[in-house]
């Protein structure tokens, strides 16, 4: 036990109050099921930046990436190199066009995504199948490191505190929907950022800087600032690095919880705010707990448990009130990601099973209705599982991260880019990634091959994808039109871009000039020439 004292018990109390008090003040402004499963695709830049990036996050931050990098030492930064630049690639390459592709199409959900633009009997059960047992995984993850810092704040039984952490999640995210999930992401990403930047240069300054740091690991073992990973456990595996910054640097865009947040925002002019936002928002705080786990090798050189590297030093180097709020905000980066897959698995099973398979004429209010009760139902069964066999935080999120990304991320790339991806690259790319990365896993090949699972899953789901799409038969013509509008590759007749706006009547000089200075055309896939 870290905590126990009366602080933490007031500072987390007034945290989860003011979270379910969101979920309760968003359930009475979600009216539609566009509203509960995407905010009624009204999220602006900021909110958009933050949710996505605290999406990503997680418990794996506070606690399975310093506790790999305590295991391993600086050789689990390479996830860090890849993780700064993922928001610049997942936004830049899907931010405009998923937006509007989805937009056209109707979407709700990322998996309703994949069926229309790839349609056919088989893709959105294949692709709901994957979505839902690795999103679960992830699920689990966050609840396993919900319960751990629970204990570790309040000093109840690893059971109690699960229930405790968890439950606060599964209603708020019950209750509110996806406006609540992105409200408490963004109050949950300030927090992050603040508090993990004070207990750093603390810690930075024990150590002596980086300057210090490094002489002291390399005086305790040398291959711990190499990049190879202590005893050089990895040496001359390009392919586990390559896979280790290919994980993070692109793997984002193929995780359905993450590229909803492109779905959900109110125009698609606001990506290259976003991607300003989310990448500034990321240098401040990716590498952060990596290095952290390499200060807590000689700050904590005796912990029992790595994954509370970050917990410890908070209570080591800070007074009661702040430590607190430091701990809070470990529970901040994994409430941010559990309420987004949360809201993600209830979506997946009320849109694409429900609405699917089992009641295809179901009213916008028996949507909803069924989606908080699979976001109850997840819930349960997660904390469930939770508490009979706890799995590692790190080896959970890395394995359930690398199949998802390599399962959909052609696809969805593929989407908007490549007017020859077809069905059949769509679900080839699926099936083989998925396939690929759980044989990899299961078999412990990364090491006697030298290469991560994501690396050779995503070659393998990429070379199905672009195999499948040039032997099957192409999209239709509607399709690769609604593309080309995605791309924004439409021109508007040069009359109308430049117009002579005052030699023609007045109200028609109105509707041109509000076509001409508003998003709306550029919105529904045109541009000027």
């Amino acid at each position: 036990m870290i905590g126990g004292g009366v602080t933490e018990y007031v500072v987390l109390l007034i945290y989860l109050c003011g979270m379910i008090g969101i979920g309760v003040y968003w359930a009475k402004h979600s009216k539609t099921s566009e509203d509960y499963l995407l905010g009624g695709r009204k999220i602006g830049s900021v909110l958009t930046a933050l949710t996505l990036q605290t999406t990503s996050m997680s418990g794996y931050m506070f606690m399975g990436g310093p506790a790999q990098t305590y295991k391993e030492g600086y050789f689990t930064l390479w996830y860090a190199v890849g993780d700064g630049g993922g928001a610049i690639f997942n936004v830049g390459i899907l931010g405009k066009r998923m937006r509007r592709l989805s937009y056209y199409l109707g979407c709700l959900s990322p998996i309703e995504y994949i069926e229309k633009r790839y349609p056919g009997p088989a893709t959105r059960a294949i692709a709901a199948a994957i979505a839902i047992c690795f999103v679960y995984g992830y699920v689990l993850a966050q609840f396993l490191s919900a319960g751990k810092t629970m204990c570790a704040l309040l000093g109840v039984p690893l059971p109690v505190a699960i229930i405790i952490g968890a439950g606060v999640i599964v209603f708020y995210t019950f209750a509110g929907g996806y406006l609540a999930v992105a409200w408490t992401d963004f109050i949950q990403g300030i927090v992050m950022v603040c508090s993990m930047i004070m207990i750093f240069v603390l810690a930075w300054h024990q150590v002596g800087g980086l300057t210090g740091l490094n002489e002291q690991l390399t005086a305790l073992d040398p291959t711990l600032t190499g990049m190879w990973g202590k005893g050089n456990m990895y040496l001359g595996q390009w392919g586990v690095v390559a896979g280790a910054v290919g994980v993070y640097l692109i793997g984002y865009m193929g995780l359905p919880h993450v590229v909803i947040r492109h779905m959900a925002m109110e125009s698609p002019k606001l990506a290259k705010q976003t991607v300003v936002i989310a990448t500034v928002w990321n240098q401040l705080f990716i590498f952060v707990p990596y290095i952290m786990g390499l200060m807590g090798i000689l700050l904590l050189p005796n912990i029992e448990d790595p994954e509370m590297v970050v917990l410890t030093l908070a209570y080591t180097l800070l007074p009661g009130v702040l430590a607190a709020i430091v701990l809070v905000a470990i529970m901040s980066a994994i409430m941010s990601t559990a309420d987004a897959q949360l809201m993600l698995m209830g979506t997946m099973l009320g849109r694409d099973i429900y609405q699917r398979y089992i009641n295809k004429n179901a009213t916008d209010k028996q949507l909803m209705s069924v989606s908080r009760i699979c976001i109850l139902v997840v819930g349960v069964v997660s904390i469930i599982i939770a508490l009979l066999r706890p799995p590692g935080v790190f080896s959970l999120v890395v394995f359930s991260f690398s199949t998802l990304g390599s399962s959909f991320l052609p696809s969805y790339v593929g989407a908007v880019w490549w007017k020859r991806g077809n069905t059949t690259g769509c679900v080839a790319s699926m099936i083989c990634g998925c396939i690929i990365s759980i044989i990899w896993e299961a078999a412990g090949l990364a090491g006697p091959t030298g290469m991560h699972t994501f690396f050779i899953g995503i070659i393998v789901s990429i070379a199905a994808y672009i195999i499948g799409s040039l032997i099957g038969k192409p999209p239709t013509k509607e399709m690769q039109d609604l593309i080309e509008r995605a791309a924004c590759k439409t021109k508007i007749p040069a009359g109308l871009a430049t117009a002579n706006y005052k030699d023609i009547a007045p109200e028609t000089n109105g509707v041109l000039t509000f076509l001409k200075d508003s998003s709306y055309m550029e919105e529904r896939g045109f541009q000027p020439v």
